[in-house]
């Protein structure tokens, strides 16, 4: 056997390790949420009939869980336990093989050990038997909490189990409506196929699954973003928020390289924009804007307006978006466009900059959240 060989089947044998190990403790915390959430709906029913009571003993339980086992339970999540048993009072094991592949996972001896402690003594459900009851990871079901009908929850949860959706697929489907247009459909069989098909965007790594932020605040582990993964995240979202304002832009390339002067360079995202026929450069810092940035923007319109603009065919237009934090700035280049009269028409069509720069603040403080809570 050649090195190639050894080397990709041992990459193979650790990402499947990696999944599994991260399946299974997302099965474990799952099932671990819904019997807080429980705990607490008891407890609340037991105790004095008003609203104040309820918040007050969520915002108790959320200082002192966070003092004994940190972040993770701040009150939005032990809130979100809460409503997650409420949304699914009476979990029911659905058959299929995604199923017998948790039981599969859970099967470990370390788990088999601590099997008969998990049944309490008022007779409960051992979490172990209650995570073969929800067959999605965490982040799924907190997805389908914003899904306000039980039914839509429902054919949502049994939809990503049999197609193995990912989270961000099923968060397309949501925001897509797709129970409501498969309900409305006279072929509900071809929309059913349709949509379980994934797009490029959907996939996850694993290092993505072990890395995520819910099953890293489960486990009391540090989730801290990178330079890199903030501004990769930074990214994905503008893509999307771009393409969702449906204002003409067409999404071209992410990380488009040129060549200038000998040097290589990489455009962060690439847009066309269908009104205006130009190319949208975007090139984002997560630092401060320097005239540096201004200077790279211009190499770049500069090239663009060479090499990749058509005939026929406006002028690029530079996009620069510093995530500095508390201080998100955009601004526009558009030092390259031949008359005012064209400008002007660009900035009536383009996102204004205070609007971009408030979505980037407003991502970046979403992202960065996630550490402290």
């Amino acid at each position: 056997m050649e090195y190639g060989g050894l080397i990709g089947g041992i990459g193979e044998l650790l990402e499947a390790a990696r999944r599994n190990a991260a399946r299974a403790v997302n099965a474990l915390m799952t099932a671990t949420y819904w019997e807080i959430g429980r705990r607490i709906v008891e407890f609340e029913q037991r105790g004095k009939k008003r609203a104040e009571y309820g918040e007050e003993l969520l915002q108790r339980l959320a200082q002192d869980l966070t003092a004994r086992f940190g972040r993770g339970f701040s009150y939005p999540n032990v809130n979100k336990f809460r409503q997650f048993y409420l949304a699914f009072p009476a979990p029911g094991i659905l058959s299929t093989p995604s199923i017998e592949s948790i039981h599969t996972i859970l099967s470990t001896p370390s788990i088999e050990s601590q099997r008969k402690k998990g049944q309490t003594s008022s007779g409960e459900l051992a979490v172990r038997d209650l995570a073969a009851r929800f067959p999605l990871p965490w982040s799924h079901y907190v997805r389908l909490l914003s899904t306000k009908s039980a039914e839509a929850r429902r054919f949502y949860e049994t939809e990503a189990l049999r197609g193995g959706w990912s989270v961000r697929q099923l968060d397309r489907q949501i925001g897509s409506q797709f129970y409501e247009r498969t309900a409305l459909s006279r072929n509900k069989s071809a929309m059913l196929r349709k949509g379980s098909l994934a797009s490029a965007e959907d996939s996850i790594s694993a290092d993505e699954e072990v890395r995520d932020p819910l099953v890293l605040e489960f486990l009391g582990l540090k989730d801290e973003y990178s330079e890199t993964e903030l501004e990769q995240a930074l990214l994905r979202h503008l893509e999307n928020f771009l393409l969702e304002l449906g204002g003409g832009f067409a999404f071209v390339g992410r990380q488009r390289r040129l060549r200038i002067g000998g040097e290589w360079y990489r455009v962060d995202l690439l847009f066309f924009h269908r009104k205006l026929r130009c190319l949208v450069i975007i090139d984002l810092k997560v630092g401060k804007f320097t005239h540096a940035d201004a200077g790279q923007m211009h190499l770049y319109l500069n090239y663009a307006r060479e090499h990749w603009t058509q005939a026929d065919e406006n002028p690029p237009v530079g996009l620069i978006l510093c995530a500095e934090k508390d201080d998100a700035i955009a601004k526009y280049a558009l030092e390259g466009l031949p008359n005012k009269v064209l400008a002007r028409e660009y900035k009536l069509a383009l996102p204004a900059e205070k609007r971009l720069a408030a979505e980037i603040e407003k991502t970046r403080e979403l992202l960065e959240r996630r550490t402290r809570t």
